[in-house]
């Protein structure tokens, strides 16, 4: 069971999950899980499917970072993440850095802020980690007292994370270099996971591959974690938006789903339907990483239960999560019709041909043309 703190706060925390898990073919009808299995179901299979036009596939996760000095290091030593592109903007006192796994032996040749960097960038299949920095907060220690990394009451993102063929040989490598934990390896109940701290206080899941996996890096970022009210609602914005369900998990009072975008999915699995054995040895056999979305039961019956979002005062850390699309028009006209609104209009602001939707829990979504605009940055010159 959650620990009574955690259920005061509607949250969970992997080393406090219960041994005891129910298949949402549970034959039980009055299991709460077996009924919120079908509710999804009977729902999903009865409205209209909307699709988002465009091949949209996942590109970003964004987090602030105090000192790019300190986090930029932390993600490229110690988890093999490469810098792959820059967009530097000092009229407007901010920089933003684009990190990502490449597969082991792929040598990264371009300079990061270049046109060449830019065109790579956002070309990508891939997933990277958006680090946006704010000039002069590394040296503000009287007014910044840093970005929030959530995790506290009603807050919406959880954490990034991980993959690595062993995890106990990781954390005592990791911690030799003086990376410090929020769970080691054999604390709390769940055994053999991991969450370090970066230098901003996020959590880093460290998870373990599959048996038998072809991934040769030492770590692979693997996910996002976000909390969400109701699933029914955020799986259906998710897939419009090309992704899928690849596995799920039931617990007594929470349940996990995790999503994958086009790009990182196996098209010849059929996901809906393959043990839960399978799929999750499948998807700890995946290169890129996948959305994991944590539903703790009961909220979505609550009218006024609302997660933080990351981007409210006083609780700004995580920022979005953001997708490539052929015609960010096309995309932002079906995702209008989807009602949950903007942030950002396509020709809203001073920054045209790109938008920021909202999802049905608030959280932002950039929607980026696929090759990308002219974002007005100062490009290093080769």
């Amino acid at each position: 069971k959650l620990h009574r703190s955690h259920k005061k706060k509607q949250d969970h925390c992997h080393s406090c999950r219960d041994n005891f898990v129910i298949s949402p073919n549970s034959p039980n009808p009055n299991n709460f899980i077996f009924t919120l299995a079908h509710r999804i179901a009977n729902i999903m299979s009865t409205m209209t499917t909307v699709k988002v036009p465009g091949r949209p596939t996942w590109q970003q996760t964004m987090l602030r970072i105090r000192d790019p000095a300190k986090t930029i290091p932390f993600y490229t030593d110690h988890f093999g993440m490469t810098v792959i592109d820059t967009l530097d903007f000092p009229q407007y006192k901010f920089k933003l850095f684009f990190l990502t796994t490449l597969p082991e032996g792929e040598s990264y040749t371009l300079t990061p802020g270049t046109q060449a960097a830019h065109d790579y960038m956002w070309s990508i299949e891939g997933t990277a980690l958006e680090l946006t920095y704010n000039y002069g907060t590394e040296e503000d220690s009287e007014t910044f007292e840093g970005y929030h990394p959530g995790n506290q009451e009603k807050d919406g993102f959880g954490h990034i994370a991980f993959n690595t063929d062993d995890v106990y040989a990781a954390c005592e490598k990791l911690e030799k270099v003086g990376v410090t934990f929020k769970k080691k390896p054999d604390e709390g109940r769940m055994k053999g996971l991991a969450f370090a701290y970066d230098p901003d206080g996020y959590w880093v899941e460290i998870v373990k591959r599959s048996e038998g996996s072809n991934i040769s890096n030492y770590f692979n970022f693997s996910q996002t974690m976000l909390r969400v009210k109701d699933p029914v609602k955020s799986i259906a914005f998710y897939e419009a938006l090309g992704m899928t369900v690849v596995r799920q998990k039931h617990f007594n009072d929470f349940s996990l789903y995790f999503l994958a975008s086009s790009s990182n999915v196996d098209q010849r699995v059929d996901y809906a339907n393959i043990p839960d054995s399978e799929a999750y040895f499948k998807l700890g056999q995946m290169f890129g990483p996948v959305l994991e979305l944590t539903h703790n039961h009961g909220t979505e019956k609550d009218d006024d239960f609302k997660h933080f979002n990351g981007n409210e005062e006083g609780r700004r850390g995580f920022g979005h999560i953001g997708f490539l699309v052929d015609d960010v028009y096309a995309a932002c006209d079906t995702i209008r019709e989807m009602g949950y609104g903007f942030r950002k209009e396509p020709d809203g602001g001073s920054m045209k041909g790109l938008a920021f939707a909202y999802d049905p829990d608030g959280y932002s979504v950039e929607i980026i043309k696929r090759g990308g605009i002219e974002f007005g940055d100062i490009k290093v010159e080769k």
